[in-house]
């Protein structure tokens, strides 16, 4: 839905269904409800995730066209996709496998070209279109620092073929379509300043050389194409389990003439440790209800020196819970983003709350996603029913705007 401050809409990835017609179906059975609640009388966008397997089946003409006339009879519209994960996302194991196939493979690339084409063919003629993207790969996957580096060369490659293809549909459409590299923990880009340093000291690099010798245009003209194609999605949830300066890191981005995709709008869970460790193990208890099997929880330790500790997954960080050098952890579970307080836990609700602020103060984005996508791994008093769900946080979303 349109608001003052950009279009905000929720991802699919919270529906189930894996292939096209299955994942059809679930929004079909839920977004006209929500949409009659939240904006009965003007158009509403829809946040679309869209897996390989399902990417094939949807860019045949006639999928297409018959989602087309779908979303115009409902008044609706697809104006973001999420394309990181490319398999399998609800009822399997998942964990680092969300990178998978990562940045340094022809499937990935491809992948993310077939999403851009259907984007072209669904975005609104008068929008900008996005796909937020993994950060190129699974960090622990490269066990050498040339390993990483070699990921680091094919991957940034590899964004910058989509970056030419982006360019091809700007030229033959006019529509404007960005890849938004999503900072995540683990990810070979975890952090805003680890995003900035890649951008512009790899990626602008060598998007410049390949750009300008591809359709012979000047480094300048290249440089200025790869900023408008190539973006950065500011996940809320992931910043703020890494502790980020929301602030500083958007100044530093937008000063540097680097654009901001999507945000995101994300809440990760949070505990505050004592040093009595009693008490450190009622905490525990509480992260513990949250070490489900499914996906990847990494936990962000703050040390009392000011420095971090990093676990891999909650398991490693709940064997450390006795470290009285660290005082809390933040925990990549995303969670209701209408919660702050779940007893003895808390969420990353303010940090939300900043981040909306510098919308509203600077408005550097139109694209606005709330992403819940452990939904269905939530137990309990928080887990109201699927559309109860998504339409709380989207008009709390809307309160804070």
């Amino acid at each position: 839905m349109l608001t003052n401050f950009g279009y905000l809409t929720y991802c699919t990835n919270i529906h189930t269904g894996e292939n096209w017609q299955d994942h059809l179906a679930e929004i079909q059975k839920y977004f006209p409800a929500i949409k009659k609640e939240l904006s009965p009388d003007m158009p509403m966008g829809i946040g679309l995730r869209v897996s390989n397997i399902a990417s094939i089946d949807l860019v045949k003409t006639e999928n297409l066209e018959a989602f087309k006339q779908w979303l115009s009879k409902n008044d609706a519209y697809v104006f973001t996709m999420n394309g990181f994960p490319y398999g399998s996302f609800h009822q399997v194991v998942v964990k680092d496998q969300v990178h998978a196939p990562d940045w340094t493979t022809n499937e990935r690339l491809a992948y993310t070209n077939r999403l851009a084409d259907i984007l072209a063919r669904l975005l609104p003629d008068e929008m900008d279109g996005g796909i937020s993207t993994s950060p190129i790969s699974y960090r622990y996957w490269h066990k050498t620092p040339v390993a990483l580096q070699k990921a680091f060369e094919t991957g940034t490659k590899n964004m910058v073929a989509v970056a030419a293809h982006l360019i091809s549909i700007f030229k033959s459409t006019g529509k404007i379509i960005h890849l938004d590299i999503e900072p995540e923990p683990d990810g070979m880009l975890e952090s805003g300043r680890e995003f900035i340093e890649w951008f512009v000291n790899q990626l602008l690099p060598e998007g410049e050389k390949i750009l300008a010798a591809q359709i012979n245009i000047s480094r300048e003209e290249a440089n200025k194409l790869m900023k408008q194609h190539i973006r950065l999605c500011y996940d809320v949830c992931h910043f703020a389990v890494g502790y980020e300066p929301h602030e500083a890191i958007v100044n530093e981005v937008l000063m540097l003439g680097i654009k901001i995709g999507k945000i995101q709008i994300s809440a990760a869970l949070k505990g505050v440790l004592d040093k009595d460790v009693s008490a450190r193990k009622i905490i525990a208890q509480k992260f513990t209800k949250f070490n489900e099997p499914t996906y990847l929880h990494q936990v962000v330790a703050k040390k009392n020196n000011g420095g971090f500790i990093r676990y891999p997954d909650l398991p490693q960080a709940l064997a450390d819970i006795e470290n009285v050098d660290v005082n809390e952890w933040r925990a990549h579970f995303h969670v209701p983003i209408f919660e702050e307080d779940f007893g003895f836990l808390q969420s990353t609700q303010k940090d939300i709350v900043t981040v909306l602020d510098l919308q509203k103060k600077i408005n550097f984005t139109n694209h606005l996603e709330v992403e819940t996508y452990t939904w269905d791994v939530i137990e309990g008093a928080l887990k109201l029913s699927l559309q109860q769900s998504i339409v709380r946080e989207l008009n709390w979303v809307k309160e804070q705007l």
